[in-house]
């Protein structure tokens, strides 16, 4: 191997350099009679995170949203997926290739439970062997149109992990935490490991986040403090859901019927999820990540400030004109607060920077003139028109990912803020 490895790019089709080891390609493809939209691992540094129970309400929530979606429980040691969707039936094997059980909403699972003979018998087998048995998963089965195929990956970065990396088209993964100490340490190796596998992290949703009192109301951190925010700073990637300690979960999953949860706190994860399927794959062509877009898409919308023109409850057609600006306090993908703001008036150039003032990132209107537009970029305010109908419904809609901007500007409003101010400028040349 040549000395000099600063500059390797791991491609070795174009490589001059006299390494006595060259890169394998171990990409695998699926089954002939598979379509696989987007693969999405989720992952831990850990055991006992609730890694899976993440894994099955993502699949419940995009299969909700009208896709159509597959569990591939890569945990072969320790399975748990079908447990938590009520699943016995084994999986049906013929000539063709292997088909998947079914949920009771129409969900894919394979997972090595259905496959033995009880379910607590233990798979006492070695690493590569954990490891084939996941690509078999990925190359036997016939997993029929999906869109979003969900991988549970066993905790830490060994072998199963290393090869779902390497043999899957992975799309990104979504790392699971809880708040302890030690989780910078562990999200750290997670997210250390993927960007050396060139494998886009969507971001970081912690579980046992907290506790909250159904007698008073009050939250608690059984755990201690959370220090998911700081994380996820440190590593540039959005927070994409804080699940409290709640009976529900662990009784649904006993129950095989984690479908039956209404659980809204992984919006925030379901809407990114959303904004794949209109990305390629993830990678660019010089095999660089490019995440980096849907984690900036998405960490906006988790704790953000977002403004409209209203007429009462309203969007109000005109940005310039409107009775009062609602202003809705985002928190973590959840809305804490809405309060209404009276428009101060009407002066050239005046409303986008006084709402940026107030600390608004997002504004979304109907329509707005160019120069409003400017200016709001300017001051780092996301603009998205189009809206229309009650504001709190279009915030919603823009949280879940379903409100996309028409990106067109108004030019004939006399009214509008960014109209006046060009005029302003011209008269001012």
């Amino acid at each position: 191997m040549s000395n000099n490895t600063s500059s390797c790019n791991s491609d070795c089709s174009s490589c001059s350099q006299g390494c006595s080891e060259k890169a394998v390609d171990f990409s695998e493809k699926p089954h002939d009679l598979s379509q696989i939209k987007k693969v999405i691992g989720v992952v831990s540094g850990k055991g006992g995170v609730g890694k899976s129970l993440v894994t099955s309400l993502l699949a419940v929530a995009m299969r909700k949203r009208g896709y159509k979606t597959a569990i591939l429980d890569a945990d072969i040691t320790g399975p748990s997926i079908p447990k938590a969707f009520g699943i016995t039936e084994k999986l049906s094997i013929a000539e063709t290739g292997v088909f998947p059980s079914k949920s009771k909403s129409g969900i894919s699972v394979v997972s090595i439970n259905l496959l033995l003979s009880n379910d607590t018998d233990p798979v006492v087998w070695r690493g590569p062997i954990l490891a084939n048995t996941v690509k078999q998963f990925w190359k036997d089965v016939i997993w029929g149109d999906v869109d979003f195929l969900f991988v549970d990956l066993p905790p830490g970065t060994g072998d199963v992990p290393l090869t779902v990396f390497q043999s899957l088209p992975v799309s990104g993964i979504i790392v699971v935490t809880s708040p302890q100490e030690l989780v910078s340490m562990i999200v750290s190796k997670a997210v250390n490991m993927a960007n050396m596998m060139k494998i886009p992290i969507l971001g970081l949703v912690e579980n046992m986040s907290y506790f909250e009192c159904p007698d008073n109301g009050k939250k608690y951190n059984i755990f201690g403090e959370s220090r998911i925010d700081a994380t996820a700073k440190k590593h540039k990637l959005p927070v994409l859901g804080k699940l409290p300690i709640d009976p529900r979960f662990a009784t649904a999953c006993d129950n095989g019927a984690i479908e039956a949860v209404e659980c809204d706190l992984l919006n925030i994860a379901a809407g990114l999820l959303e904004t794949l399927l209109d990305a390629p794959d993830g990678h660019n062509h010089d095999g660089s990540c490019s995440g980096a877009l849907h984690n900036e898409s998405a960490a906006e919308k988790v704790n953000a400030v977002i403004a409209l023109p209203c007429k009462g409850s309203q969007i109000e057609e005109h940005f310039g004109h409107c009775e009062t600006f609602r202003i809705f306090t985002v928190t973590d993908g959840v809305i804490t607060k809405e309060e209404p703001v009276a428009n101060p008036g009407h002066k050239p150039g005046f409303l986008p920077n006084f709402l940026a003032d107030r600390g608004v990132n997002v504004m979304i209107a109907s329509g707005m003139g160019g120069g409003a537009i400017e200016i709001f970029e300017s001051r780092n305010v996301k603009v998205v028109l189009g809206a229309t109908g009650e504001a709190k419904a279009a915030v919603e809609a823009y949280l879940k990912g379903s409100l996309q901007s028409t990106g067109s500007a108004c030019e004939h409003h006399d009214h509008d803020q960014g109209q006046e101010q060009s005029s302003d400028s011209s008269s001012a040349h």
